[in-house]
């Protein structure tokens, strides 16, 4: 059978720049799934195909709503495998397996996840309006001119390219070819090209990408920028839709109380007393479950007294002190009749890992830390001690009123 489009999104378990990243949550969702979320929202695609060595990767996929038939071979997973084996592989496997041989495979790698409304889709439509061309490669302007670029010869600095004109490098950036960057938003390559051994082929058709958009994920600071910018043009880019959380399930509310109801900052005076900050809509939100009779806590490490003097005005059940949250959540839980499923914990650091890992529904505010951030149910819009915990209490009290 020969038919469809395929999107290929590459997604190994190996990355040492920033381990596990393809399952990490970027902006809120794993970062596997903004290119699932792109991929399944254009019309013209009709399978999202995950190629992955690692089972994590994998379920992940398949819970976001695309395919993972196979897991790749060991042999095309290191750190210097290129793409062509890699979709080769998949194309392969498809073929050999589900005799299904597709005309077109769209590349999406998730490390460009800052993608606009109808890119893919309109990517597929040009290339199948371009039957002369092998494939499609998103571009942007080059940030620098390569004309400008040199390299290293022995000693001394040699121009990287060489122009027509006598020393480019000397010329007004005017004055130069335009030059263009390849992005990793998509590459669309026709089966046929495959066939030719090459991922591209020599007819390559630009599918001109905003710079804006252009972002690469390979450090924490690259990680950091590309969430700002994701946030920053919402409204213009796929954004995957989370599925809906159920919150009328959920009988208790445990809160750990430095960076969820507080900043996670503290003022020390001279005398050595300290003081946090907290934010008054929280301290509303709170008030309005607590008048739902809806069962509340508060389990905190911190020793010094404004967790009780802040609890004790919000008038919600505290313990602090501890050294292991995790089995205090299960006697807190036990004592009252409440099974761990139907718990939903607020945590923002690596202290609270196992009450996150044990409780029904783990939830983080915006600004917590990588670590936890990545294996939350639900990463709040809020930053802690900035309305995080309002945003929560207003969806439950929401979810308990129908």
């Amino acid at each position: 059978m020969v038919s469809g489009v395929v999107a290929l999104i590459p997604a190994r378990g190996g990355s040492k720049s920033i381990p596990r990243k393809n399952v990490r949550a970027f902006a809120g969702r794993p970062l596997i799934e903004w290119s699932i979320a792109a991929a399944r929202a254009a019309s013209n695609v009709d399978r999202v195909i995950v190629s992955t060595d690692d089972e994590a990767i994998r379920d992940v996929a398949l819970a976001c709503g695309a395919e993972a038939p196979f897991l790749r071979p060991a042999a095309l997973s290191g750190d210097d495998t290129t793409d062509l084996p890699v979709i080769t592989h998949a194309v392969d496997w498809l073929n050999n397996n589900e005799h299904y041989d597709p005309t077109m495979i769209v590349q999406l790698r998730p490390t460009s996840p800052v993608r606009p409304h109808g890119l893919v889709e309109a990517a597929v439509r040009r290339l199948s309006a371009e039957p002369s061309m092998d494939s499609l490669r998103a571009v942007v302007p080059s940030g620098q001119n390569p004309y400008k670029m040199w390299r290293m010869d022995g000693a001394m600095l040699s121009p990287l390219l060489a122009h027509e004109c006598a020393e480019p490098f000397n010329m007004p950036r005017q004055h130069l070819p335009e030059t263009f960057w390849q992005t990793g938003h998509i590459d669309v390559i026709r089966r046929a090209t495959l066939h030719q051994g090459s991922l591209t082929g020599r007819r390559i058709v630009p599918q001109f990408v905003e710079p804006h958009f252009a972002v690469d994920l390979d450090s924490e600071f690259q990680w950091e920028q590309a969430e700002w910018l994701a946030r920053r043009y919402r409204s213009a880019i796929v954004w995957p839709v989370p599925a809906p959380i159920d919150l009328r399930r959920f009988r208790m509310l445990v809160l750990d109380f430095d960076g969820v109801l507080t900043d996670n900052s503290v003022t020390v005076r001279g005398d050595g007393d300290e003081s946090v900050v907290c934010d008054r809509s929280d301290g509303l939100g709170l008030a309005a479950l607590r008048e739902r009779a809806f069962p509340m806590a508060v389990l905190s490490t911190e020793t010094h007294a404004v967790v009780g003097a802040r609890c004790r005005k919000l008038q919600i059940p505290y313990q602090q002190a501890l050294t292991n949250k995790g089995d205090a959540l299960r006697a807190y839980a036990t004592e009252r009749g409440v099974s761990l499923d139907d718990v939903i914990y607020v945590g923002n650091d690596v202290n609270d890992a196992e009450c996150l890992r044990i409780a029904g529904l783990a939830v983080v505010p915006l600004d917590a830390h990588p670590d936890v951030r990545s294996s939350a149910d639900w990463i709040l819009s809020r930053p802690g001690g900035r309305g995080a915990v309002r945003e929560l209490c207003d969806a439950l009290l929401a979810a308990h009123s129908t």
